[in-house]
This record gives C-alpha cells, sequence and structure tokens, in this order.
C-alpha cells in the first residue's frame, strides 16, 4: 500500500491533515485495540459515531481521547453520539452541538461541529450519524450541507456513519455538492461494514472543493494497525483521509 502523508504545514501555510471518521459502538468492544488503531493513524481529527451517551459519558470519551493522544473538542452524550476528537495541532476557534428534530419512535440524531486552525489554514469539521429510515436520513443530508454552508469558512470537511450506500440517494446528494474523499483518490481498502465480511462502504468523509484530497480509505496495512485490533475495536473499519487545507487569505 501506497504511504499516506504525514501531517505537516506546508511553506505556504496550507496544512497538510490527516482525518479519521470512526463509529467506536459507544466502546462497548476492545478500548485497548480502539485505542492503538486511532493512535497508529495520527489523525490531527477524528470525527466519532456512536460515542458514549449515558453513565460518566464524558470520563469515558476524555481516556479513550487520552489513550489515543488526543483529546476531546466536542459532541458526545449533547450531539446524541457524534463527537470530535484532535491533536495539539488544533487550535480551536468555535465548537457547537446540533440536535436535529426527533421523528417520534427512532432515536435522535445530531451533529458535532467546530472550527479550527491548522497551520495556516482553517477549516469546518462536522461529524454525523444519520438516519436508518431512508427519509429521514434524506432530510439529514440536507440539514448537513446546511449547516456546512453556514459556518461561515471556506474549507470544510464532514464525516460520519451514514447507513447508506455510495448509491444511496442520501449518500447521492452529500457527493453531489462535495468530494467523496474515498471517490477522488482511492487509499487503503474501501468497504466499512462489517469487519467481520466487509462488503459495503456506508462510512465516508467528505471535503468541500478546495480541499486536495491526498489519499482516502480503511487504513488496514498501516504500519501499526492490524486486521485484528480493527475487528476487535468496534463493528466499523474506520475511514482515514489525507487532505491538504489551503492557507488563509
Amino acid at each position: 500500500m501506497a504511504p499516506l502523508p504525514n501531517s505537516r504545514t506546508e511553506p505556504d501555510g496550507s496544512a497538510i491533515i490527516r482525518v479519521l471518521s470512526y463509529n467506536i459502538r459507544s466502546m462497548r468492544d476492545d478500548t485497548d485495540a480502539l485505542a492503538r488503531v486511532i493512535r497508529a493513524c495520527a489523525p490531527d481529527l477524528v470525527l466519532v459515531q456512536e460515542a458514549p451517551l449515558f453513565f460518566r459519558w464524558r470520563k469515558k470519551l476524555a481516556r479513550l481521547a487520552s489513550a489515543s493522544d488526543l483529546v476531546v473538542l466536542s459532541g458526545g452524550g449533547t450531539a446524541a453520539g457524534p463527537a470530535l476528537l484532535c491533536s495539539l495541532r488544533a487550535t480551536v476557534e468555535r465548537t457547537e452541538d446540533v440536535l436535529l428534530p426527533l421523528t417520534p419512535g427512532e432515536f435522535r440524531r445530531g451533529f458535532a461541529t467546530a472550527v479550527v486552525r491548522i497551520g495556516g489554514a482553517r477549516l469546518g469539521v462536522l461529524s454525523c450519524h444519520l438516519s436508518l429510515r431512508d427519509d429521514e436520513r434524506y432530510d439529514q443530508g440536507g440539514m448537513l450541507l446546511d449547516r456546512l454552508a453556514g459556518m461561515g469558512v471556506d474549507h470544510v470537511i464532514a464525516g460520519g456513519d451514514l447507513n447508506d450506500r455510495p448509491t444511496g440517494r442520501t449518500f447521492e446528494r452529500l457527493a453531489k455538492e462535495l468530494q467523496d474523499c474515498w471517490a477522488t483518490a482511492p487509499w487503503g481498502e474501501e468497504y466499512t461494514w462489517t469487519p467481520g465480511n466487509p462488503f459495503q462502504r456506508i462510512d465516508a468523509i467528505f471535503a468541500t472543493q478546495g480541499v486536495e484530497v491526498l489519499g482516502c480509505g480503511v487504513p488496514l496495512g498501516l504500519p501499526g494497525v492490524t486486521e485484528t485490533d480493527l475487528r476487535a475495536a468496534t463493528d466499523h473499519f474506520p475511514v482515514l483521509a489525507a487532505l491538504r487545507i489551503p492557507a488563509v487569505q
């Protein structure tokens, strides 16, 4: 597997960053394996789905961040599951946790969002976990795009568990407006669910058009990431992307 670029700030002020999107299933599995996978990916930003929601959820998320050499940026219980972790490379401008309209009988959904600066770059970040219901999921995809448009930044990264395949109408709605990073620059493996027999891509990272995608995919084969840990950590495979974010002009 070709090497994925490491994080760095370029002479022109642009930032090469690593972004990881990961459904961690409420940390109900092997949390040591989970932390090893995250550390080996060396991310600047982690877009988490299914963060712990109940008893001592803040402490659980903080413990995972610490074990992964990261800090909690936003989300968790206050965003109904999505969360953001970051490295100390990131300078935080603001965060906002968003709860989406609740459909009776369905799970509450939300977005964890932030605006950060890394090197000379400024970007918005959003983590999501969309509905299992097609109609609700499609509406949430529109809310996601509206939220990104209202963040007041030139460059935005969004990712998460879409509960939809690339041929689905919600996935297609997002890919029409944003770069599907895997489709733009495939790297690593494609399928994210289920680890026992991965056969579909329902987890993804998207970026606005000004972001250069250097590679994106499941980091199976990345040094330090073992198949044993990937299978033990949670019921999804993570998605890792290397992106070049232009410097603020």
